[in-house]
C-alpha cells in the first residue's frame, strides 16, 4: 500500500522545524520525504502540521506470554504499546518457560508476528531458567533471534558466572541488560530505606543494593570488554558511576524509567501498592540525579519499566502486595511532561532517549529514526492540549497506576507500524 503523510513536522535534523513536509511511504518503508509530494494512487492523510516522531522503543518491558497470560499477553501488550507510542518492544526472559533455548525464541517470534500490533524483539536468559547458576544456550538464542541478555528482574549473585557471561557475550556483540540489586541487602524490604520507610513501618530497601552490584558489573565489563546495559537505574550513586565509566571509555550504557524521575518514595505515603515497585522509589535527592543524568546525557534511554501483575495481586496490605506497574500508555506523557514541557530537556532529546538510542543500544538499524529507507514506524503526537489519566481506560490488563488521576501533556494521536495504522 502506498501512503503519504501529508503536513507533518518534524523535529529532528536534517529537517527545519518551520517548514511542513510530507511522508511518502511504501511497501512498510519511508520511500521519499518532501515538501508537496504526489505520487498517483497513494493514499493522503493530512496531518495538519502535528509532530511526527519515530516509534518509541521500549527497552525493558515484560510481556508475560507464554506462562501468565492471565496477567498479560502478547495481545494485550502490544495494544497497549501502541497506545502509547511503542513501535516496538523487547520481551523480558522470565517468562514460563523461561527464553533460555532457541525453542521458546523461535515461539515469541512466531506468536508476535501472528498476533502482536508492533514489533517485538526477545531478550533471551543470561542463565538456565533464570537462576543464576549456570549459562544458557547464548549461541543457539543468538541465532534464533534474540537482540540482548538478560536475566529480567532476577540478578547472577555469582561474580564469576557473570564474568562468564560477560566474556561468552563478547562472541556475538550482545548487549548484557542487568537489573542491579544485592539481596543480601535489600533483603525483605518493600520500599526505600530511609525516613519514610520509618514513619511507615515498613522495611527498607538501602540504596547500596543497587549500586554495589553496579559497581561490580562495570568493573567485569571494564575486565572483559563487553556491553553493559544496567537497566531501571533508581539511584544517584548509580549514575555517578555510570558516568565516570563512560568517561573512562568503557561500553556501558543504562536506562531509567518515567516512575524514577517523576515520583519519590513519598508516592508510598498511605500503603499506596500502585507505586510498589522494583527498584524501589527513592528520594528527592535520587530524581534530582537522575534528571541531571538524562540532562547531560549519562542515562541513554527511558524505558516504559512495564511490569503488569494482578489487580487482586496489588490490593493487598502493602507487604504482601505485588511489586509492578503498568506504563505503556503512561511513559510518554510523564516523559513529555516532566522533562519538556518543563525545559530539562527537549523534544529532540525525548527522542533520542526513547527511539534513536535504544535502537543503536540493541542494533535495530531500520529503526529509531525518521529517514528515506528506514522501517516506516512512526508516531503522530499532539503536545498542546492536556488529558487526565485514566488507568481503567488502559488496553493492558493491568488496569492500574500510581499517575492516575493526574493532568499531563503529550498525547499519542496515531502510531504506524510498517506503514500500517494500528493505532
Amino acid at each position: 500500500m502506498k501512503t503519504i503523510l501529508k503536513n507533518c513536522k518534524l523535529i529532528t535534523p536534517p529537517y527545519s522545524e518551520e517548514k511542513l513536509y510530507d511522508i511518502f511511504i511504501e511497501g512498510g518503508l519511508i520511500a521519499d520525504i518532501g515538501e508537496n509530494l504526489h505520487v498517483e494512487d497513494a493514499r493522503e492523510l493530512d496531518l495538519d502540521g502535528h509532530v511526527v516522531l519515530p516509534g518509541f522503543i521500549d527497552m525493558h518491558c515484560n510481556i508475560c506470554e507464554p506462562g501468565f497470560e492471565n496477567i498479560e499477553d502478547i495481545s494485550t501488550v502490544s495494544r497497549s504499546a501502541a497506545r502509547g507510542g511503542f513501535t516496538s518492544i523487547t520481551c523480558e526472559p522470565n517468562t514460563k518457560p523461561v527464553i533460555d533455548n532457541k525453542t521458546v525464541v523461535e515461539y515469541i517470534i512466531s506468536k508476535s508476528k501472528a498476533q502482536a500490533s508492533v514489533n517485538i524483539y526477545p531478550y533471551g536468559s543470561m542463565s538456565m531458567g533464570c537462576q543464576g547458576t549456570a549459562i544458557a544456550e547464548i549461541g543457539e538464542m543468538y541465532e534464533a533471534g534474540v537482540v540482548a541478555i538478560s536475566d529480567g528482574d532476577e540478578f547472577i549473585d555469582s561474580a564469576a558466572l557473570m564474568r562468564n557471561v560477560m566474556r561468552y557475550s563478547r562472541m556475538f556483540d550482545l548487549p548484557i541488560m542487568t537489573h542491579c540489586e544485592d539481596r543480601s541487602l535489600s533483603g525483605k524490604g518493600v520500599m526505600n530505606e530511609g525516613y519514610t520507610a520509618s514513619c511507615l513501618g515498613l522495611s527498607g530497601m538501602p540504596r547500596e543494593a543497587e549500586e554495589l552490584q553496579v559497581a561490580r558489573n562495570i568493573l567485569l565489563a571494564e575486565i572483559t570488554g563487553a556491553r553493559l546495559h544496567i537497566a531501571h537505574v533508581s539511584t544517584g550513586g548509580s549514575v555517578r558511576m555510570v558516568r565516570d565509566a563512560k568517561k573512562r571509555g568503557l561500553q556501558v550504557t543504562c536506562e531509567t524509567c518515567p516512575h524514577y524521575f517523576a515520583l519519590t518514595e513519598e508516592a508510598v505515603e498511605d500503603y499506596n501498592t500502585f507505586a510498589k515497585v522494583n527498584p524501589p522509589l527513592r528520594t528527592q535527592e535520587d530524581v534530582e540525579a537522575i534528571l541531571e543524568g538524562i540532562a547531560d546525557g549519562t542515562i541513554d534511554a527511558i524505558a516504559s519499566g512495564h511490569s503488569p501483575t494482578s489487580r487482586t495481586d496489588k490490593d493487598k496490605e502493602f507487604g504482601n502486595a505485588a511489586y509492578g506497574i503498568s506504563a505503556l500508555e503512561t511513559a510518554f506523557p510523564i516523559s513529555f511532561t516532566k522533562l519538556v514541557e518543563t525545559g530539562i530537556i527537549s523534544l529532540a532529546r525525548l527522542v533520542e532517549l526513547m527511539s534513536k538510542k535504544p535502537a543503536e543500544i540493541l542494533k535495530l538499524e531500520q529503526k529509531g529514526e525518521i529517514a528515506v529507507g528506514k522501517d516506516a514506524d512512526l508516531i503522530v503526537i499532539e503536545t498542546k492540549g492536556t488529558q487526565i489519566i485514566e488507568p481503567e481506560l488502559f488496553a493492558s490488563k493491568a488496569k492500574f497506576s500510581p499517575f492516575a488521576g493526574q493532568e499531563v501533556k503529550g498525547r499519542v494521536v496515531y502510531t504506524i507500524v510498517g506503514g500500517k495504522i494500528v493505532s
